[in-house]
């Protein structure tokens, strides 16, 4: 694509990585084919080409974000299919974060929009504060028919999001060292998170179970905080790099003390933007060394099993079919481990249709575009439920939250069911359930 930067322009290091990248695409539009928001609206400013085109135009003329790029810059999912997809490398994630970024810096959205997104960025990456949400949605839950003017969409969406019933909390969420169960044979830190421990507290406890029974030490440090992937994919940069940073330094003190074979992520969406901290952080001069280091330390937990080349177990009669997240196939690009690790364990795999689209999760997508994220959750849990498995496994928390509404099918992340197969206790959301 050619691009028309002043000199001046190009001074801006954020305005000339972006240059780069927009002179990478060639309109060949393969990854209109794969696009959640494209299949689902068929329009093509709701495509990464057409994202690039209007992301082009407002930076090359300078100007200030507008309500028509605003639309369909939110719409999209940043699930980056589009990536796995294009063949000359655009790097897609990094022009739609900038433009987020710059959206957030020249675009004053309407009232509601505003409020709904701080309330978001106050309450989901702070446990505290999003456990007491929790439990208010509970007592606000039968006002949710009367959420149907637009604007208050997104309330209604949270409310049918929130679960039921909220889980103790956890002391595996609280800061402590794991010491190995067998020879010692490494040193981890796992990321305790924030909507994760809130919501599902099972997933770290099953991977830190599991870890210590395999030989390794796990550390959960003091003083982390949100991965920054929330407010990230908000566009509130300085929010993110804050906690990006508050976290470097956490690592590089453990890394420090005892040294660190893998920073352990058990929520793929956390995990895509902890593995992109070097480049978050590149032009900070105190951190981008320090961040790009524990950048490359950072592990999906089934990305750091698979290099332990764990045994084989005999079949255990169970159909799982994997869903594997936006973030994780697409993001970190791990598609075949979390499958052989289960086929290893003696679960029969099954893989869905359209595998590459999004479930419609995405962070705060479904609280923020609710309709086209029940659309995507619809056609999503059609094509798991075809598979006919007895249990859905994943490796996202905001894909578990997303599913578990549409489907009776147990939905649990792969981590529990490879806990339960190296002796474990078979988990909680198994108990009852007839399994073949």
């Amino acid at each position: 694509m050619q691009t028309n930067f002043t000199a001046e322009q190009l001074s801006d290091p954020h305005v000339a990585a972006s240059e780069k990248i927009l002179r990478k695409c060639v309109h060949c539009g393969f990854c209109t084919a794969t696009c959640p928001t494209y299949v689902t609206l068929g329009n093509e400013l709701d495509s990464p080409r057409g994202r690039i085109y209007l992301i082009k135009d407002m930076l090359e003329n300078g100007r200030s974000a507008d309500a028509r790029l605003v639309t369909h810059i939110d719409r999209c999912l940043s699930c980056l299919a589009c990536v796995t997809t294009c063949p000359s490398g655009v790097d897609y994630m990094h022009l739609v974060d900038h433009a987020r970024a710059h959206i957030e810096k020249t675009y004053k959205r309407p009232f509601m929009n505003r409020f709904t997104r701080a309330i978001l960025a106050a309450v989901l990456p702070y446990p505290g504060r999003f456990r007491l949400a929790l439990k208010l949605a509970k007592l606000a839950r039968p006002l949710q028919g009367l959420m149907r003017a637009p604007a208050l969409k997104p309330f209604a969406a949270m409310l049918a999001l929130a679960p039921k019933q909220i889980p103790a909390p956890s002391p595996f969420s609280m800061p402590g060292t794991y010491a190995a169960r067998a020879q010692k044979r490494g040193r981890v830190a796992i990321l305790t998170g924030c909507a994760q421990p809130v919501l599902d507290p099972a997933i770290n406890e099953a991977a830190i179970r599991l870890l210590t029974r395999l030989g390794i030490e796990v550390v959960a440090p003091a003083g982390e905080v949100c991965c920054g992937s929330l407010v990230h994919h908000m566009g509130r940069e300085g929010q993110a790099l804050a906690s990006a940073r508050a976290n470097v330094d956490v690592w590089t003190r453990e890394i420090e003390k005892g040294g660190l074979d893998a920073i352990i992520i058990t929520a793929s969406g956390c995990g895509t933007t902890i593995k992109d901290y070097g480049h978050m952080l590149r032009l900070d001069p105190a951190y981008a060394q320090k961040a790009a280091g524990v950048a490359a330390l950072a592990k999906d937990i089934t990305e750091f099993l698979a290099s332990l080349d764990l045994p084989a177990n005999a079949p255990k009669g169970l159909t799982v079919t994997y869903h594997s997240a936006c973030s994780m196939q697409h993001g970190q690009r791990i598609t075949m481990a979390p499958k052989q690790l289960l086929k290893a364990a003696g679960f029969t795999v099954r893989d869905p249709a359209e595998g590459h689209l999004c479930c419609g999760s995405a962070g705060t997508y479904n609280i923020m575009q609710p309709d086209i994220s029940a659309a995507l959750k619809v056609r999503k849990v059609k094509n798991l439920e075809a598979t006919k498995p007895d249990v859905i496994a994943t490796g996202n928390i905001g894909c578990i939250t997303q599913i578990v509404t549409g489907t009776a099918i147990p939905i649990l992340h792969t981590v529990e069911l490879l806990d339960w197969a190296y002796g474990g206790d078979i988990p909680q959301k198994l108990r009852g359930f007839p399994l073949s």
